[in-house]
């Protein structure tokens, strides 16, 4: 059996979910870029490991730092109400350059109508791809729902920035800059409810603190929901607000203006620099796995917990990212 426990808890995050400083050790870790680098035959060993573990076998000289690398190497990939593996551009590591990319282009190529509707396309059908990969639950969603949902959040973010790129054009410079943040914003609003809309039709899983499976809410649902675009569009504020101030200060020096095409990389780094800090740091926004008081539930489902077990007054769920 070797020297190393049984009771460790790999459930949960190694660190204390109850801090914000906790979430943000766990969600530095998770969405760490080097995991993308992993092989599938280290990320197979690592689901190994873990299930292994909570079987109850323990592999021959695993230490305890072990267990958690492997823990967390198996949480960037693999999704954790389903099991199955996520894509590689959904998981959570491929956040900062993904994002970093697709976002300095945004603020890069705002000016004309084609680029503008090419990367806020290329932006939502990304957003689809991680917001269905990092849904909560495990109810299945038909092509058809995804279709639409792709569609209507790739409409509204597109129509949301040529609208205010009209609007924006007797604006100053700097201002029409901030388009693409607000389409980001408005998008977010539309596409993570219409990506999770199984969520808000059947409810999410809700568990007792053990993690028994207790039912269904959509309340729980509508709850995780809001929560995560809360933290979706506070991700996207450092990224998207503070590169623009500094890229109209210096397009306005000869440094740029006679190495014009220094603009984008640098707008993409600046972006991925900002990213690296405001990823995990909105995501530990709420924890992972919140909670709802029991009589913030559903009735059916209130009057079925009372049922199993009275003392029950605060239930749990995974929120999704």
């Amino acid at each position: 059996m070797g020297d190393l426990p049984l009771n460790i808890n790999i459930q949960e995050p190694r660190w204390d979910q109850s801090t914000f400083l906790g979430r943000a050790k766990h969600f530095f870790t998770v969405t760490d870029p080097r995991n993308l680098l992993l092989s599938g035959e280290q990320l197979e060993a690592s689901r190994n490991i873990v299930q292994n573990y909570r079987a109850g076998v323990i592999t021959p000289g695993l230490t305890e730092d072990q267990l958690w690398k492997a823990k967390y190497v198996y949480d960037s990939a693999f999704h954790p109400d389903t099991g199955e593996k996520v894509v590689l551009i959904g998981r959570m590591s491929a956040q900062v350059p993904m994002n970093m990319t697709i976002t300095g282009c945004m603020l890069t190529f705002y000016r004309q109508t084609p680029t503008v509707v090419f990367w806020q396309w290329i932006n939502q059908s990304f957003n689809a791809v991680v917001n269905y990969s990092n849904r909560s639950g495990d109810a299945p969603i038909t092509v058809q729902q995804l279709g639409t949902a792709y569609v209507s959040a790739t409409t509204g973010a597109v129509a949301t920035a040529l609208g205010l790129k009209s609007l924006t054009k007797h604006l100053p410079p700097l201002v029409g800059r901030f388009v693409p943040f607000a389409a980001v914003a408005a998008a977010n609003c539309i596409n993570i409810p219409l990506m999770r809309q199984r969520e808000l039709q059947v409810g999410i899983p809700v568990t007792d603190e053990a993690g028994q499976r207790l039912g269904h809410s959509v309340t729980a649902a509508k709850q995780g929901i809001f929560q995560v675009v809360v933290s979706r569009i506070c991700m996207a504020i450092p990224a998207m607000a503070i590169p623009p101030v500094i890229m109209d200060s210096l397009e306005k020096r000869d440094f740029l203006k006679r190495r014009p095409w220094l603009g984008a990389p640098l707008q993409v780094g600046l972006v991925g620099f900002c990213l690296v800090f405001a990823t995990p740091l909105c995501c530990a926004l709420f924890p992972q796995r919140s909670s709802i008081h029991v009589t913030k539930l559903e009735p059916e489902l209130r009057a079925q917990i009372h049922k199993q077990n009275p003392s029950i007054e605060v239930v749990y769920y995974n929120k999704g990212l």
